[in-house]
């Protein structure tokens, strides 16, 4: 699969199928700042989320998954919400871990793929109120529990400190759609990574619900022969 690198103009073309070009990808999406908080989500040309699945499977594009292990590849946690593990069908990174943000612990019918070793790589971040009940409603066992001091709802500035103070400062977001928008107007996010499918799905709501604009330049973009982009934006002042 061919991809192009069209900002910054080198046109620089690889095979994202070869190791040399998923080494290439990966030094385009490299961050060695030693703490930071990136957005990774994909979305159809009309906003959607997912496909027709309900999930993003019906989205992605092998490149995209190359893309996917690139920016987990440098991060320590995953950062993802209920809603997602209940539908996705995650599987815990290998070289990162996972945070599961949740104020109730409904997870039931959740498809994460856990063992032991993986489960040692779980975090719920829950709120600190309700934090006993939460972790016996989730039913994980083995996961540790890590609280925020809130009520209910999350507070997404809340959520990277109480992160990065348990040694996991370099942060992905990987959405869904709320917690995403979360992240986007607490101002917390340094880098937006969106790959844009080139298909039309019906769209109930964005993939990005944001209620103010996001000033943002374009730090990278690349192209495949599918017709994908795969956009790295970050915010402005």
């Amino acid at each position: 699969m061919l991809v192009t690198e069209v900002v910054p103009h080198t046109l620089e073309t690889t095979d994202a199928a070869t190791d040399a070009g998923r080494e290439w990808l990966r030094t385009r999406y490299r961050r060695d700042e030693p703490a930071y908080v990136r957005l990774n989500m994909i979305t159809s040309l009309t906003g959607a989320a997912s496909g027709a699945d309900g999930t993003s499977d019906t989205l992605t594009s092998r490149v995209d998954r190359s893309v996917l292990g690139a920016i987990r590849r440098d991060a320590d946690v995953v950062v993802v919400g209920a809603q997602s593990v209940r539908t996705e069908g995650y599987v815990v990174p290998k070289t990162a871990h996972l945070a599961v943000v949740t104020s109730s612990g409904r997870l039931d019918g959740h498809r994460l793929e856990l063992d032991a070793e993986a489960a040692a790589r779980v975090t719920l971040v829950v709120p600190e109120a309700s934090a006993d009940a939460i972790a016996e409603r989730a039913g994980l066992p083995g996961v540790r529990v890590l609280t925020v001091a809130a009520d209910e709802r999350l507070d997404a500035r809340a959520i990277v400190a109480t992160l990065a103070a348990e040694g996991l400062p370099r942060i992905v977001c990987e959405g869904g759609p709320s917690l995403a928008g979360q992240f986007a107007e607490a101002g917390v996010i340094d880098e937006y990574c969106v790959t844009v499918a080139p298909t039309i799905d019906p769209a109930d709501a964005p993939f990005l619900p944001v209620r103010a604009r996001v000033d943002a330049r374009v730090a990278g973009m690349l192209v495949d022969e599918a017709g994908f982009s795969y956009l790295r934006l970050r915010p402005q002042g």
